[in-house]
């Protein structure tokens, strides 16, 4: 086989002629059985896309022979068939698109060659915020506020719907962009009418990094930087080393009173602990036939919490009964069997004589119900664990130290003396006395502030919502409610959510317990939780009180959720209800009294806890398929607001004054020469950073801190606090960006210790300043900057800023320990070359300050280490090998040109 058009063969469907790339060339030669279902889909794309010069005929070998035991590095290109975008990190890609659009019309080219080349859906559904609660009306308050927030990005993106091919807009307030992929724009197979009815694979990449919750469909796709989705609208190939496939058998059946929530973050739990980052993994076993498919999405939502590129399930009966459930068209859904079928990608059958890279399993009558906290979704703790468990980090926290006789005045042991110890946080704690509404209560450390079930991961899943329904349902019932003090909201994915519980009459009982809707979107998990009552805040401060918070999100990273919430959980919605109504993360859930009902009895958990069984029936009575097909029939219009937003209709965008929408700088001056790699020489550390450095931490989403950089712009620019808004609303503007990078409120710089936020020194004075006044003095000293940093750098979202804001910054080099996939990829999308540590050294190992002068020679196309040399303040050198993380000869390419757009542009201006 030298072409791939020798694998093109037809394929009869209800009458039809269709065609599609067939395996059986290769089969004659290699037994593509051994493929895994992923490993399947890769191998189809490669074949598709054969004739093109970024497809190597011995990558599809390569691939198709896949031999585990005798495995290599190889770079692949994969074409995804369509892009998903959310606002947050789509507004920023749009804005670059209009920039090429300027710079390309600058180089000699044409506006319109900036067009996306396959199907592009933007899904706004990150701007909402929590500002009303607790009310009949809050989704309308919200939403008003949100239009007045954000008109001047909306205005724009409907521009950009106008004036791009293939790019539509979902407006405000109809769901989430992995829920609506879900229940909606999901193809899983394609059919392309004008190259003779081909028929392929859905596949996709998307800027949120929860893109992989369609991995439960069976729809290989994950989530990447907002440049390398770019790219990939303008026809550019995804390039990657061919992924290690890990095999995850589930066995068995989950037990009565476990949920979802509980088996996904048990599962997170395993998979990060046995190192999964960049690789794919795939579900099998019998225990995925016991598995709804909103199930799957759920553990598939939390790939990047375990740091996978993905995690997929095989396409089977389960997933032919949810197409039908929501709405999808009859005909297609039977050409998707016929054709998986045909191709021996259907069901668990098609994994049967899968070989994996490596094999995990999992028994599931063995999960037990579960929350994950305080920092991390992958730290999970038993629930009957959870009250102590918060005990002993508040020790950490607050703790006494007891003191030894034998401690020095530098407060060190001295020697012979006894080890010192912490002391619980005293029990005793009076708290602090706050009035709020018509209520009186003690504040305490512990107490639970914000209860949230929010969208991600959960709303997609009927049985969990159903659930905290029926929770709240029977907590009412025995007359117990809500804490005062605790801020109550309820933002599902998706509209269907709402039509499900209002016919099951369950809307009620959670709003009687003020679980009112919020709108549907992104709210606490992205940072959007709205500010707290004052009076909480005051206290909170008063007290300097170790609040929690309860959501049934994704994400709980420092800083996150809410600036003034340090011990942040997650947990499944009746497990949010229920510590809603406990009022404290310090009692034990499974034990003690949340409350007492109207005769002065102690009401459990285990009182209030619905029965699987109901859960079931209720599900079967009030959902099915005229929800969805009503629900999406005009999904793309909008309300009054949307429609009747005043649009300027032209090519090229006319960047009109705004502190949300600015042209960038990034294309500012570019020729179509290629520049020179140059030597960094006597750079200064700006950062030196620790372990698990988030991109939250580089880039926040949340809150604008009042005494930040940021904040100062703003002010500077006329706009009041109020209006401040977040990170992630302002990322189509550079300034307030860049000055947002590294000034997440609880950053830990050690280049300036004892701080947090956004804080540095500047060397060599020692001068502690604010990073960016840093940056910007170097800069201005022409002097290039590099970050040091531990392991895991850059885990988290598929943040595109906390790679632009470094290069805007001037970081011209990062070396940490280890990187997360998409951040190190999006820090080559920038022209940022990203080293690592070899083996065990570290910044601290080979003792490296951060207050020394750093030189990296010019790197090479295919070399893989470069010698480090750093130089002390009395001018003593010494030097250390590094890592080059250029990882492809694509890669390298981007790297060269500084950055991949600028890779794509030129190549776009001279064709």
């Amino acid at each position: 086989m030298t072409k791939s058009i020798q694998s093109l063969k037809p394929l009869e469907i209800n009458g039809e002629t269709c065609h599609y790339y067939s395996f059986d060339s290769l089969a004659e030669k290699y037994d593509i059985s051994r493929l895994p279902f992923a490993a399947k889909i890769l191998l189809e794309n490669l074949l598709r896309h054969a004739e093109h010069d970024f497809v190597q005929q011995g990558d599809i070998e390569t691939l198709a022979k896949w031999d585990v035991d005798n495995w290599q590095d190889t770079e692949i290109s994969f074409v995804p068939s369509r892009v998903v975008l959310q606002d947050f990190t789509g507004v920023p890609a749009v804005v670059d698109l209009a920039a090429m659009r300027d710079a390309i019309v600058k180089m000699g080219g044409s506006a319109d060659k900036i067009n996306p080349l396959n199907p592009v859906e933007l899904v706004i559904d990150h701007s909402v915020m929590v500002d009303v609660f607790g009310k009949a009306d809050a989704m309308e308050q919200n939403t008003a506020i949100e239009f007045q927030r954000n008109k001047e990005r909306y205005q724009f993106l409907r521009w950009g719907q106008q004036s791009f091919d293939n790019f539509k807009v979902v407006p405000p307030g109809r769901g989430i962009v992995h829920q609506v992929n879900l229940e909606y724009l999901a193809r899983v197979v394609f059919k392309k009418t004008d190259e003779n009815n081909l028929l392929y694979p859905d596949t996709l990449v998307g800027t949120d990094s929860h893109t992989t919750m369609i991995n439960g469909l069976g729809v290989l796709g994950w989530g990447v930087g907002g440049i390398e989705a770019e790219a990939a609208m303008l026809g550019q190939p995804v390039t990657m080393l061919l992924p290690e496939i890990v095999g995850f058998e589930l066995k068995g059946k989950l037990p009565s009173g476990t949920t979802a929530t509980d088996l996904v973050l048990t599962v997170t739990e395993q998979l990060r602990a046995a190192g999964v980052v960049g690789k794919f993994v795939e579900f099998f076993g019998s225990g995925v036939n016991e598995l709804t498919l909103a199930d799957r999405a759920t553990i598939a939502n939390m790939a990047p919490e375990y740091g996978a590129t993905c995690g997929i399930f095989p396409i089977d009966n389960q997933t032919i009964d949810y197409l039908q459930l929501t709405g999808r068209d009859s005909e297609h859904i039977e050409r998707i069997k016929l054709y998986l079928k045909t191709m021996g990608m259907w069901g668990t059958e098609s994994q049967d004589n899968a070989v994996y890279n490596s094999r995990l399993s999992l028994q599931l009558d063995t999960v037990v119900p579960s929350i994950a906290g305080p920092k991390r979704p992958q730290d999970r703790i038993s629930l009957d664990h959870a009250g102590a468990a918060y005990q002993d980090w508040l020790t950490l926290q607050h703790g006494v130290q007891k003191t030894s006789s034998n401690k020095d005045e530098s407060g060190f042991e001295s020697e012979g003396g006894q080890p010192s110890v912490l002391l619980p946080a005293s029990d005793e704690d009076p708290g602090i006395p706050c009035k709020y509404g018509d209520e009186e209560f003690i504040l305490k450390h512990g107490s639970v502030v914000i209860a949230a079930i929010t969208s991600c991961t959960n709303t997609s899943n009927p049985s969990v919502l159903i659930a905290a329904g029926l929770l709240a349902r029977n907590a009412r019932q025995r007359g117990l409610n809500v804490k005062p003090w605790v801020k109550t909201s309820f933002a599902p994915g998706s509209q269907v959510v709402t039509d499900y519980l209002h016919k099951s009459g369950l809307n009620e009982d959670l709003d009687a317990l003020g679980f009112q809707l919020v709108g549907y979107g992104c709210t606490t998990c992205i940072g959007n939780s709205g500010p707290l009552p004052l009076e909480i805040s005051e206290a909170i401060h008063q007290g300097d009180l170790s609040v929690t918070s309860v959501l049934s999100g994704n994400r709980n990273f420092e800083g996150r959720i809410h600036p003034e919430i340090q011990a942040n959980y997650l947990a499944s919605p009746p497990l949010v209800v229920a510590y809603a109504l406990a009022g404290n993360m310090k009692i034990d859930i499974t034990t003690d009294s949340l409350g007492d009902d109207d005769s002065g009895n102690p009401v459990y958990l285990h009182d209030i806890w619905p029965d699987s069984q109901e859960i079931k029936e209720v599900i079967k009575n009030v959902i099915d398929s005229s929800m969805f097909i009503s629900r999406y029939a005009d999904v793309y219009s909008g309300n009054k607001d949307w429609q009747n937003m005043e649009v300027v209709q032209s090519q090229k965008y006319d960047w009109p004054d705004s502190t949300y929408v600015k042209l960038p700088p990034f294309f500012a001056n570019i020729s179509a020469k290629i520049p020179e790699i140059k030597t960094i020489e006597n750079a200064r550390c700006l950062l030196k950073l620790g372990d698990s450095v988030t991109t939250d931490h580089i880039s926040p989403a949340g809150s604008i801190a009042l005494d930040s950089p940021a904040a100062e712009y703003l002010k500077q620019e006329g706009v009041s606090v109020k209006d401040f808004n977040s990170y992630g609303s302002r990322r189509g503007n550079h300034e307030v960006m860049m000055r947002g990078t590294f000034a997440n409120v609880r950053l830990r710089n050690l280049l300036a210790p004892g701080t947090e936020g956004c804080w540095t020194r500047m060397m060599p004075s020692g001068e502690k300043m604010s990073v960016f006044d840093a940056a910007m003095q170097y800069q201005q000293q022409k002097i290039a900057s590099i970050v040091l940093a531990g392991k895991e750098y850059g885990t988290g979202s598929s943040r595109d800023w906390a790679a632009k804001g470094p290069a805007l910054l001037g970081v011209k080099a990062v070396i940490a320990q280890s990187y997360e996939r998409i951040h190190r990829s999006n820090l080559v999308g920038m022209g940022i070359l990203p080293l690592q540590f070899m083996s065990d050294d570290s910044a601290d190992s080979l003792n490296i300050t951060g207050e020394e002068k750093f030189s990296i020679s010019a790197v090479k196309s295919g070399q893989k280490t470069v010698t480090v040399f750093v130089t002390n303040e009395d001018g003593n050198q010494r030097s250390f090998e590094a890592k080059i993380r250029i990882d492809t000869p694509n890669e390298f390419s981007y790297y060269q040109h500084g950055g991949i757009l600028h890779y794509v542009l030129r190549n776009l201006a001279t064709t």
